[in-house]
């Protein structure tokens, strides 16, 4: 055998020692894991949806992992301040990401990243999906989503739309009601969800288009009307206000979500242990009663039907974006 040959048969074993000895290391961590705090981050303000379900989900499974998760608030450009500090952490299962239906969105008008949304991250599981309410003011004229897209036609870019910011969810859910409906109406963006529904109250906003957890309470009490809801069917809580697709829009939908995820290269066995803790946390009769209550359905998902649920609406969302031309640094 010549030199070559024998230095590339070297390398090649030298390579899969190494790769064998790494693979055992990760084994052998993975077990002893967790043995320290575990830090979960969620992006975006106090009293929200996504601290609501952060706080919920670390509480249990902190219970059967046998370590304290703590929930750490990192608000800021609509979750990416939280998804770029875990995208960057050590993949060692230590730190995780409370993710929303907001990060591919956010994704998609957001051009300076420093992280890619979906391949610089462990996709664990969902916990649960929920749609977004179209709200009025209880005492406005409108008596349908049709009539709400019937004065926007009426009046291009006067009727003003309150989001929890530009870039959120409900911001880009209102866009792509407007690319589809052939309208244009005025965007104003608050400091969270809340302060839009309190800018609704006020009369600085038409109309609001809010997550379950918040609008349904709201709707119940009749300090607001709901004209729509952004699924494909009605949602069970409010089963008597149709869809956005019943108001005119065939075929509209958009769901969001809350889920978890870690850093990319986070060891396959920590990933399938939180993984197997989410599904048990959500299946606790609490927790999913207190899921459900905040509007949501509870559904979990594989890592791998994850990673396609972002990958997927991160391309949506980013065909909304291009097309408004919405792009923010």
């Amino acid at each position: 055998m010549s030199t070559a040959r024998t230095f590339a048969a070297f390398v090649l074993l030298f390579v899969l020692a190494s790769a064998a000895r790494a693979q055992v290391y990760a084994q052998e961590y993975a077990k002893d894991y967790p043995s320290r705090l575990i830090k979960l981050l969620q992006g975006f303000p106090p009293g929200g949806n996504v601290e609501f379900v952060a706080r919920l989900l670390a509480h249990e499974m902190s219970k059967s992992l046998g370590q304290t998760i703590i929930v750490e608030s990192k608000p800021g450009q609509a979750g990416s301040l939280a998804a770029e500090a875990v995208a960057s952490a050590e993949p060692d299962g230590y730190t995780l990401l409370l993710v929303s239906g907001a990060h591919p969105a956010t994704a998609a008008i957001y051009k300076r990243l420093k992280y890619d949304p979906v391949d610089d991250f462990a996709w664990i599981s969902t916990a649960s999906f929920y749609p977004f309410i179209v709200c009025v003011r209880k005492d406005a004229k409108l008596h349908s989503f049709a009539d709400r897209l019937a004065s926007a036609r009426a009046q291009p870019g006067k009727v003003g739309s309150g989001t929890a910011g530009n870039g959120s969810i409900a911001h880009m859910t209102t866009e792509l009601m407007a690319q589809r409906a052939g309208v244009k109406f005025l965007s104003v963006p608050y400091r969270g969800e809340a302060l839009a529904v309190t800018g609704l109250l006020s009369g600085d906003i038409d109309f609001v288009v809010a997550t379950a957890a918040l609008a349904i309470p709201q709707v119940r009490s009749g300090v607001v009307r709901a004209l729509a809801v952004t699924g494909t069917t009605r949602w069970k809580d409010i089963p008597d206000v149709p869809t956005v697709a019943e108001g005119g829009l065939p075929d509209f939908e958009v769901i969001s979500w809350s889920g978890m995820a870690a850093p990319a290269k986070t060891p396959k066995l920590i990933v399938e242990r939180l993984h197997a803790e989410m599904i048990k946390a959500i299946a606790v009769p609490d927790v999913r009663s207190k899921l459900e209550a905040a509007g949501s359905e509870v559904r979990a998902t594989t890592p791998a039907e994850m990673h396609a649920l972002l990958d997927r609406q991160v391309k949506m969302w980013s065909k909304v974006a291009r097309d408004a031309k919405i792009e923010l640094d």
